[in-house]
């Protein structure tokens, strides 16, 4: 089997960060977070990468990142368009939002013909995530036979503000099941964990919960799959809103309830951290700094 893509989701607009965070330099020479990911992709075997951007930002991203790595990897770039609608499909004249993230990894469709990775540009995933998607990717022998690295939630949280997290449900066989959305996760003073949406109950969490951080492997089934939930979102209420969003789980969701595909949970040792607050950044830039120093990294990615 060829060596499956790494599809890195860079479109993002950042709303609660503000700026390219995509490009804001994190490493000791100037790295930026993906550029940890595509480090940790090609020595896990993924033999090229395909970035989703948007066109505003195609010629600093190219001079920034393409750059860099177009030397070491075939890379391809896709669009995240507004306009990027199935034929028959118009998008309401109020909607400026992006569609969501079901949507960036559409983009990607005419780039990709085989097992592919895809993940957020601004989150940092770990070298075994890597190995793990790989591992999947390149022995799954079921055309409809996808996974996701789960974290736990107890890793994933800012110190800045509350975050937004999708809980795994899955079987003893490790297969997903659902994705339980709690959207304003926080640690109390008292160090408890809370879900305390605006207007809902609040829940307690254990912080050992696995959590997708949206690192998922699919195959190219995938690609019709979205096509289909693409349209099926149009022609309901997501066709008329300004903001819903067409998202990831909620595609995933419909292929393990039809029972056209299944998602194989995996395990990591990996740490996850990102940069959804601003101050978020020196928490990232001394992670990083840990990692070389214990030799995981080299001190200059791109010397």
């Amino acid at each position: 089997m060829n060596a499956p893509t790494l599809l890195i989701l860079a479109a993002g607009m950042g709303s609660r960060y503000g700026g390219l965070k995509q490009m804001d330099p994190v490493g000791p020479a100037g790295e930026i977070v993906l550029d940890y990911s595509i480090f940790d992709a090609l020595r896990a075997g993924f033999g090229r990468v395909t970035f989703v951007i948007r066109r505003d930002i195609e010629a600093a991203f190219r001079e920034q990142v393409g750059a860099r790595w177009e030397k070491r990897v075939p890379c391809a770039y896709a669009f995240q368009d507004l306009a990027d609608v199935p034929e028959g499909f118009a998008v309401p004249a109020d909607r400026a939002k992006p569609w969501g993230t079901a949507h960036a990894i559409r983009a990607g469709r005419r780039e990709i013909a085989g097992p592919f990775a895809a993940i957020n540009a601004d989150d940092f995933y770990g070298a075994a995530s890597f190995r793990a998607l790989a591992g999947h990717l390149t022995s799954e022998t079921h055309p409809a036979g996808h996974c996701m690295v789960a974290f736990r939630l107890g890793q994933t949280l800012s110190e800045h503000g509350s975050v937004s997290r999708g809980v795994c449900l899955c079987g003893a066989d490790r297969l997903l099941t659902g994705i339980q959305e709690r959207t304003k996760i926080s640690r109390r003073a008292d160090g408890t964990l809370w879900d305390e949406p605006d207007g809902g109950p609040a829940t307690p969490l254990t912080g050992a919960e696995p959590v997708s951080m949206n690192c998922w492997g699919f195959m190219p089934s995938a690609f019709g799959e979205l096509e289909t939930a693409f349209a099926a979102f149009l022609r309901g209420e997501g066709g008329r809103s300004a903001k819903k969003e067409f998202t990831i789980p909620a595609v995933v969701d419909g292929i393990i309830r039809s029972g056209r595909g299944t998602v194989k949970v995996l395990d990591t040792t990996s740490r996850w951290f990102g940069v959804t607050y601003r101050d978020d950044k020196a928490t990232v830039q001394a992670s990083i700094r840990e990692l070389v120093a214990a030799g995981e990294y080299p001190a200059a990615i791109h010397a």
